[in-house]
């Protein structure tokens, strides 16, 4: 029997599900609030980028930062305080910009706290045991996206309108920041030298498996395309908009089950076989929801696209802590965020100038190609040390 994870890393799942409750509480409404007040699609279009692109560059920026701070903690309690205490005064928005200021603020706040965040669940992880500590952090993140925008859904059915339900969030917004406020800081995660003499670590190169691995990942993050373009493949194969939070719900609990047990898997199976592996999951549900003709198949499609998720997404940031010196992982794992947040950007520009002019079964098949080649690449090109190839760590 498995010992139990270290306080720490409990501690920060339980942040990380009572944020994203929160979160998906407010976040799926968004658009049919900003309608209230007059604007369009194409003002969330540059809301989402504006936020994302300021999260990315937060991300590089903190995590350069917290290499060269003993303590990473503060920057974890600050990042989630912000962004849970400024999210529900989207209630009081009375004008388009108001929601637009409490966005990026949101997205100011998890900028600062991501890259810290992952050092510090990186360092409080046992032995051998990173990719099951990400695991139980992601799977975490995904209760809350499941339970968030069902708490939501019940607020709404029970006759309150849209601000009432923003201001509701502030419950779990608490709760997640005392949730951090009582994370320990790992004894591993606290450097001893000053801040002066951390600098020539952090402008040291980094590994030469690693900068290949952030590179592949770069690439595929090219061809991974926001979910939201497979909630509209979902539309147009006959799945009613009634029943589109259920498939959400579906697929959140999907992603919920599969990175407990890919996270926990990758400590015992090499970490790229792994990813490679998920990619290609990644690739199939892309060509087979390309070539879907009912709304059944989407159902099962999703389920299938889930598992994805957790065959990659904790033990991504697992295998950095395997290829990254200890002294520069907080610049890798911000280096990591960042270009997963910007090329996420490019992938939906990419995806959505396809879908229009080619139509749908072109984006999906391009997507599962770019998907398909650095899952290739992944398995050819990066190397894991010697140690970590044997054990999976």
């Amino acid at each position: 029997m498995k010992r139990p994870l270290p306080s720490t890393i409990i501690a920060l799942g339980f942040t990380s599900l009572f944020t994203d409750i929160g979160t998906e509480m407010i976040f799926p409404l968004l658009p049919a609030f900003l309608a209230t007040l007059g604007a369009g699609p194409a003002f969330l279009g540059i809301l989402e980028g504006a936020a994302d692109a300021t999260a990315s560059l937060l991300k590089l920026y903190s995590g350069a930062r917290a290499d060269r701070r003993p303590k990473k903690k503060p920057f974890v309690v600050f990042g989630y305080a912000l962004a849970s205490l400024v999210r529900p005064l989207a209630g009081l928005a009375t004008l388009p910009w108001h929601v637009f200021l409490i966005r990026i603020t949101d997205r100011i706040g998890k900028g600062l706290r991501s890259s810290p965040r992952d050092l510090m669940l990186a360092s409080a992880a046992p032995p051998g045991e990173a990719g099951r500590a990400f695991g139980f952090h992601n799977a975490m993140d995904h209760a809350g996206a499941l339970i968030g925008p069902l708490i939501a859904t019940a607020l709404v059915a029970s006759g309150l309108e849209l601000r009432a339900v923003f201001f509701w969030a502030f419950v779990p917004g608490v709760l997640a920041v005392v949730a951090v406020i009582l994370a320990k800081e790992p004894p591993s995660a606290v450097s001893a030298a000053p801040a002066s003499e951390a600098a020539p670590a952090l402008a040291a190169a980094l590994p030469g498996a690693l900068r290949r691995y952030l590179f592949v990942v770069a690439l595929f993050s090219l061809g991974n395309s926001s979910d939201a373009f497979l909630l509209i493949r979902a539309q147009e194969l006959g799945v009613s908009i009634s029943t589109l939070p259920l498939l959400w719900a579906a697929l959140s609990a999907v992603k919920m089950v599969s990175a407990w047990v890919g996270g926990s898997l990758s400590d015992r199976v090499p970490r790229s076989r792994l990813i490679g592996l998920g990619w290609g999951v990644y690739a199939l549900s892309y060509v087979l929801l390309a070539e879907a003709t009912q709304a059944w198949q989407v159902w099962a499609l999703f389920l299938l696209y889930g598992t994805y998720y957790g065959l990659s997404e904790p033990v991504e940031k697992a295998l950095i802590k395997d290829l990254a010196p200890e002294a520069a992982r907080g610049r890798a794992y911000g280096i990591y965020n960042f270009l997963a947040g910007i090329m996420a950007l490019a992938a939906g520009l990419l995806t959505g100038a396809i879908w229009q002019k080619l139509g749908a079964q072109t984006a999906l098949i391009t997507g599962a190609a770019i998907a398909l080649f650095a899952a290739l690449l992944l398995m050819v090109w990066v190397r894991p040390p010697a140690s970590a190839a044997a054990t999976g760590r």
